[in-house]
């Protein structure tokens, strides 16, 4: 392999070089060309596909080292989100970080794969969408991970942004792994979180986004009281009063006051009137209706006080829904604002599944002794021990550093104008487009480093604009 075809734009290597000390010099070599193949691969990505896409194998190499680098490596992948969480701190303003929780399945197929288990596959699955087709859970068979993403304002707009997934946890089902090794995800949440404040610098505070599932006393109880928590709150959950002073006398102070409505009950109170809130939520400045209370939700949140909202959809589109957030201070637009972030993690689970196959590596295993014959497989899966597991963990950690990696180097060195007015051009249906997509940065990434592979000494400028017009072609055609 020629030297050009390893060739690394230089915008590119000084972020890729920030990750050394997580690896031996072969290994931060090894890092350098796997993050090159998986940006530049356009096929399905797997292993294999990586490895051709980043240049091949130097002389007197072999492949196998990849492999081993992602089974057999010593590097810790909390290590690397470590410094991911570093560098993504110098582009979050402000002294509050959000951090979102949430899972997400990875689907797969094979009976040897590390983790793999039935889990609820909630994008199949109808419950709480409104569908005329009625509620219906579905099932698949893959890896669930619980992932913790840093929401980051957009450089170009600080009132949008992204969430960043940077560290992680293997959830396995507790028909697959002994009692002594299961932790509900909820408990994995809570480790993600502790991890996170044990690298905050001084002065920074965290508030904490996440769903339903996770909305409960396992995380909320167990923060601090400089860590905040917004997330969605059940219709038919008991609040109680802030509670009063302490009456003379004997006996211990009350903890919480009297019995409050139910958010499903203040939603049809007439005493109570709905008020009329602006917001800005998903890109969008939208109009509701609102009630809020400061109370406690002792079952989740225990004496914490916590601020619940309920909107209501003008329209009647949508059905009626409470939040809640141990953030009192904040205003009912600032509460609604700031959960509609958590969507972002969604958006980023999609561009790492579509855009780098967070899914479609297998890291399944098989071995057997010398002049044996193969079993027959068994119903369900098979994995024996923890075969797998590093080489599955390393493989999700180098998708998501990949993912960051070309985040990073588009806030730094991208073109958002340019990049939105070439879309704008070349799909002109892309009317609303006004900011670039992961696909834009990604491809944005993708043209620096072939421009880097493509010789630059051709005849005159006219060879030289036309490489430049037709790479992106070419690059749709891969």
């Amino acid at each position: 392999m020629s030297q050009r075809a390893v060739e690394i734009p230089s915008s590119l290597r000084e972020i890729i070089q920030d990750f050394r000390g997580c690896f031996t010099k072969p290994g931060a070599e090894n890092f350098a060309r796997l993050i090159v193949g998986w940006m530049l691969c356009q096929t399905r990505t797997c292993i294999s596909r990586v490895i051709q896409a980043s240049g091949g194998i130097e002389v007197g190499a072999h492949f196998s080292k990849f492999y081993r680098f992602l089974s057999e490596g010593r590097w810790r992948v909390d290590d690397l989100g470590h410094v991911l969480f570093q560098l993504l701190l110098r582009f979050a303003p402000g002294r509050d970080l959000t951090l979102i929780i949430d899972d997400t399945l990875c689907h797969k197929s094979g009976p040897h794969i590390f983790g793999g288990a039935m889990h609820y596959d909630s994008h199949k699955s109808t419950y709480g969408r409104g569908t005329s087709a009625g509620k219906k859970g579905f099932f698949a068979f893959g890896q669930n991970w619980v992932v913790a993403a840093l929401w980051i304002p957009c450089p170009w707009d600080l009132t949008r942004g992204i969430a960043v997934p940077f560290v992680f946890r293997l959830y396995r089902s507790q028909k697959r792994c002994s009692t002594k090794a299961y932790r509900k995800r909820t408990e994995l949440a809570n480790d993600l979180i502790e991890l996170v404040l044990s690298w905050l610098p001084e002065g920074r505070t965290l508030h904490v986004l996440g769903d339903a599932e996770y909305a409960c006393g396992t995380i909320v109880r167990r923060l601090s009281e400089s860590t905040e928590f917004t997330g969605p709150m059940n219709m038919k959950a008991a609040l109680f009063a802030l509670p009063g002073p302490k009456r003379p006398g004997r006996g211990r102070p009350a903890k919480r006051g009297r019995r409050l409505l139910s958010p499903a009950q203040l939603a049809k109170a007439k005493s109570t009137p709905w008020t009329k809130s602006t917001i800005e939520v998903y890109g969008k400045t939208v109009v509701v209706l609102t009630k809020s209370v400061d109370c406690l939700w002792y079952t989740v949140a225990h004496t914490r006080p916590v601020r619940m909202v309920i909107t209501r959809d003008p329209k009647g589109r949508l059905g009626d829904r409470a939040y809640f957030t141990t953030a009192v201070g904040l205003s009912i637009e600032e509460v609604l604002a700031q959960y509609a972030r958590r969507w972002e993690i969604e958006v980023s689970f999609r561009n790492t599944k579509q855009h780098l196959g967070l899914e479609n590596p297998q890291n399944g295993w098989w071995r057997r002794p010398s002049g044996t014959r193969r079993p027959k497989k068994k119903p369900g899966p098979n994995a024996h021990e923890r075969i797998g597991q590093q080489a599955t963990e390393h493989t999700l950690a180098m998708t998501f550093a990949a993912h960051a990696i070309v985040i990073l180097w588009y806030w730094q060195h991208g073109k958002p104008d340019v990049d939105v007015a070439t879309v704008h051009k070349s799909a002109p249906w892309y009317r609303t487009k006004k900011a670039p997509s992961f696909a834009d940065m990604l491809t944005a990434v993708r043209l620096k480093m072939w421009e880097q592979r493509i010789p630059s000494t051709l005849p005159d400028d006219r060879n030289r604009k036309k490489r430049a017009s037709l790479v992106p072609r070419w690059l749709l055609a891969a």
